[in-house]
C-alpha cells in the first residue's frame, strides 16, 4: 500500500485520546470509523467530536462548513467487522493494558484487509510485543499522539523490531497530513522519547521528597520558575495522572531494571488513590484546597542540577542505545511537553562534565543504580556537548554576520546582499544559532536584526535555491522549519528589533513580524507577494500578521499581494516607527539600545505572559500574576523605585 491509497481510518477506542485522534483525522479529510466496545462509549466519543468541532468553529479556527464536513466523515461503530472491514489504516487507542490491546488485535485481524497498517497509540508499551500478536508485524508501528490530540503538535512514530521502513514512512506521512510533526523513535524502548525523559524526572522529584532532600514546593518552584519548565514536577504529575506515571514506571522497572524503581513517595500517593486533578487530590488538593500553590522564589541550584543531571542521563540512554539522537529528543520534548529548550540543550547549557560529576557523587552517596552514568552521557561529555561541543568563538557564519555594536545590543546582519538577503534553510540554521549565542551572552540584552546594504532587509525566500525541491512533503518541512526558526525570535527572552531598510517581502516580512518591534526607513517596502506566485505566507505570516494588524488588515495585505509603504504599515500597526533614510542606522541602534537598558527580568516575563495570553488569556493572566510576584523581590525593582524617587535614570542589572 502507498500513502495516497489511504482513504478510511479506523480508530479503536472512543475515549479522550481516541475521539481526539478521530477528530484530527476527519479534519484532515479522511473517512473515520470510530469504534468502542459499548454503544454508550462510542456515542459519548462521537458527541465529544461534535462539541469540539463546534468550539473550533465558534473560535473561527475552522468554518462552520468545515466543522460539518468533518463530523459527517466520522461514523460510530460497536461491531469490529463494520469498523475495520474497509479500513486502510488502524489507530488503536484503547486502555494502556497489554492484555486488552492484544485482545483487540486478535479481533481486528479477523476482518482487516491485508494491505492495512495497524498502529498503536500506546505511550510506553513494547511495539514489538504488540505487533507479534498480529499477522502483520512488518505493517505494525507505534503512533503516539499527545493529549489533547487536536492541539498537540507531536506524534512519536515508533519502530518495532519487525516494522518495515515503508510502514514507518507511510505513518510519518499520515501524521504530516494530519498537520502534526512526526518524530521517529528508531528503536522500541519503554517510554519512547518524551515519557522516557518526563517520567524519570517526575520520579526523581518524588525520590527527593522521600529522602528528605527537598520539599515539594522547593522542587516545583525550581522546575517552574528557575528552570522555566511549563509546570512544576508535582503539578505535572497531577495533570498527567499519578496512577499513569506509576504504571509507566512499573513497566520501565520491569523491562529496564532498578534504575526505574518507583519512589516511595509516589507509591504512597498512588496507594491512597490520590491520582491528581481527575480525582480531586494528588500531590496537591483540588477539592478542599486551591491546587498548586507554588512559590516563585523557593528553588535552589542544587535541585535544578540534580534534575537536569537525571534528564541528561536519560538522553544518554536514548542516544547510546540507538533510540534517538539529541536533536530529535529535544524537538520531541519541546513539542510534546512544552519545554522551552530540550533536555539535551539544557544539559549542554549546564555543562556535561558538571552533570557527570553530580551523578557520580549521588551514586557514591546513595548507591542507587538510577545515578549510574550512562555511556551516552559519558561519550557526549568527552565530546564537549550533546549538540556538537563547538567552541562559540570558533563558529563561522556564511549567511549572516554577528556584530556587537555596544550598549548591550547584539546585531544579526542578514549577509546575502547579492541575493537581496533572501532566506534559505542554511540562513535559518545560522539565524537560530546566532540567537542562541546572543541569548547566552550576559553582555547582550537586546537583539537588532538588519539586512546587509540598503536595498533589502530581506526580499523573501530564496526561490531559486528551492526550485529543485518541488516535493510537497519537503515543502511542508521547509514551512515548519521557518515557523520554528522565526518562533524562536518570538519566544526569545530579550526584546528583538527588526531594522528594515529596503524590501521586507514574503519570508523577509514574516521574519520581521516575528520580532517584537519593526523600525523602517522611508524607502522601505513591505508586503506578502505569495498570492502572485500561487502560494501563501508559510513561515507564520498568516497567523502573526492577523494578530498584529487585525483580521481585516491582514487579509488586505495578503490577498492584494501589494507592496506597502512604511507609513501605511505604521497606520496598520505593523511598523513601530518610520525613520528618515539618512538617520536609519543610528535610530535603529538607538531604539535597540533603549530596550537593552530596560529591566531584563521584567522584559523576559512580560514577553512570556503576552505570548501565553495570545492563545489562552487565562494562561496569560496566571503567568502575569506569577511574574508580578516574582518581580516584587528583585533588585531591579528597588533600583527602579530609587531612580524614580531621585529623578535619575535607573541602571538595571537583571537581579
Amino acid at each position: 500500500m502507498e500513502f495516497n491509497d489511504i482513504e478510511t481510518i479506523a480508530v479503536l477506542g472512543a475515549g479522550n485520546m481516541g475521539h481526539g485522534i478521530a477528530e484530527v483525522a476527519a479534519l484532515a479529510g479522511y473517512d473515520v470509523n470510530l469504534r468502542d466496545i459499548k454503544e454508550e462509549f462510542v456515542q459519548n466519543g462521537y458527541e465529544q467530536i461534535e462539541w469540539s468541532l463546534d468550539k473550533l468553529a465558534e473560535k473561527e479556527q475552522i468554518s462552520e462548513a468545515e466543522a460539518e464536513d468533518a463530523f459527517d466523515r466520522v461514523t460510530p461503530y460497536v461491531d469490529v467487522e463494520d469498523a475495520v472491514g474497509n479500513a486502510d489504516f488502524v489507530i488503536e487507542a484503547v486502555p494502556e493494558k497489554m492484555d486488552i490491546k492484544k485482545d483487540v488485535y486478535g479481533d481486528v485481524e479477523e476482518h482487516l484487509p491485508d494491505h492495512a497498517i495497524i498502529t498503536s497509540n500506546t505511550s510506553s508499551l513494547s511495539i514489538t510485543d504488540l505487533s507479534e500478536v498480529t499477522d502483520r508485524p512488518e505493517q505494525f508501528a507505534g503512533m503516539h499522539f499527545f493529549n489533547p490530540p487536536v492541539r498537540m503538535q507531536l506524534v512519536e512514530v515508533i519502530s518495532g523490531a519487525n516494522t518495515s521502513e515503508k510502514t514507518l514512512e507511510i505513518t510519518e506521512e499520515l501524521a504530516q497530513a494530519f498537520g502534526k510533526t512526526p518524530v521517529r523513535v528508531r528503536k522500541d524502548s519503554p517510554g519512547f522519547i518524551v515519557n522516557r525523559i518526563l517520567v524519570p524526572l517526575m520520579n526523581e522529584a518524588c525520590w527527593m521528597v522521600s529522602e528528605d532532600v527537598a520539599t515539594k514546593k522547593e522542587i516545583d518552584s525550581t522546575t517552574k520558575f528557575d528552570m522555566g519548565l511549563p509546570m512544576g514536577s508535582f503539578e505535572l504529575g497531577d495533570q498527567v495522572g499519578n496512577d499513569v506515571t506509576f504504571h509507566v514506571l512499573e513497566y520501565m522497572h520491569e523491562v529496564l531494571g532498578d534504575p526505574y524503581e518507583p519512589a516511595p513517595y509516589l507509591e504512597e500517593i498512588v496507594e491512597q488513590e490520590r491520582f491528581g486533578k481527575k480525582t480531586g487530590k494528588g500531590f496537591y488538593d483540588y477539592e478542599d484546597g486551591d491546587g498548586p500553590d507554588i512559590p516563585t522564589d523557593a528553588g535552589t541550584e542544587a535541585i535544578a542540577e540534580r534534575l537536569v543531571a537525571v534528564m541528561a542521563n536519560e538522553v544518554g540512554n536514548l542516544v547510546g542505545n540507538g533510540v534517538s539522537n539529541p536533536a530529535d529528543i529535544d524537538e520531541a520534548v519541546m513539542l510534546g511537553a512544552g519545554f522551552p529548550d530540550g533536555p539535551a540543550k539544557l544539559a549542554d547549557d549546564f555543562g556535561l562534565d558538571t552533570l557527570v560529576e553530580t551523578l557520580e557523587e549521588l551514586h557514591e552517596e546513595t548507591g542507587h543504580p538510577r545515578f549510574e552514568v550512562s555511556d551516552g552521557l559519558r561519550d557526549a561529555a568527552e565530546e564537549g556537548a550533546y549538540h556538537g561541543g563547538e567552541d562559540e568563538d570558533g563558529i563561522e557564519f556564511t549567511n549572516i554576520e554577528l556584530r556587537y555594536p555596544g550598549d548591550m545590543v547584539g546585531q544579526i546582519v542578514l549577509d546575502r546582499e547579492a541575493r537581496m538577503n533572501t532566506i534559505n534553510p542554511a540562513l535559518m540554521d545560522e539565524l537560530s544559532e546566532a540567537v542562541d549565542l546572543l541569548e547566552a551572552d550576559d553582555e547582550v540584552r537586546a537583539i537588532l536584526i538588519t539586512g546587509k546594504g540598503d536595498r533589502a532587509f530581506s526580499a523573501g525566500a530564496d526561490v531559486t535555491s528551492m526550485a529543485s525541491g518541488a516535493d510537497p512533503i519537503e515543502a511542508i518541512d521547509l514551512s515548519r522549519k521557518g515557523q520554528r526558526t522565526f518562533g524562536k525570535l518570538e519566544e526569545a527572552d530579550m526584546p528583538i528589533v527588526a531594522g528594515i531598510d529596503g524590501f521586507a517581502l514574503g519570508g523577509g516580512f514574516e521574519l520581521a513580524l516575528s520580532c517584537d518591534f519593526r523600525i523602517a526607513s522611508e524607502r522601505s517596502e513591505l508586503g506578502t507577494p505569495e498570492h502572485d506566485l500561487g502560494l501563501l505566507p508559510g513561515w507564520g505570516g498568516t497567523q502573526r500578521l492577523m494578530r498584529i494588524a487585525g483580521f481585516g488588515r491582514a487579509k488586505e495585505i495578503v490577498f492584494t499581494a501589494e507592496r506597502f509603504d512604511p507609513e501605511t504599515m505604521y497606520d496598520y500597526d505593523v511598523v513601530t516607527e518610520v525613520v528618515e533614510n539618512e538617520a536609519f542606522d543610528e535610530r535603529a541602534h538607538e531604539f535597540a539600545a533603549d530596550l537593552a537598558a530596560g529591566p531584563p527580568i521584567s522584559q523576559k516575563l512580560t514577553k512570556r505572559a503576552m505570548l501565553a495570553g495570545w492563545e489562552d488569556i487565562d494562561a496569560g493572566l496566571e503567568l502575569e500574576a506569577q511574574a508580578f510576584g516574582h518581580l516584587i523581590n528583585t533588585d531591579d525593582l528597588m533600583e527602579g523605585i530609587t531612580a524614580f524617587m531621585g529623578e535619575t535614570e535607573p541602571e538595571f542589572e537583571g537581579k
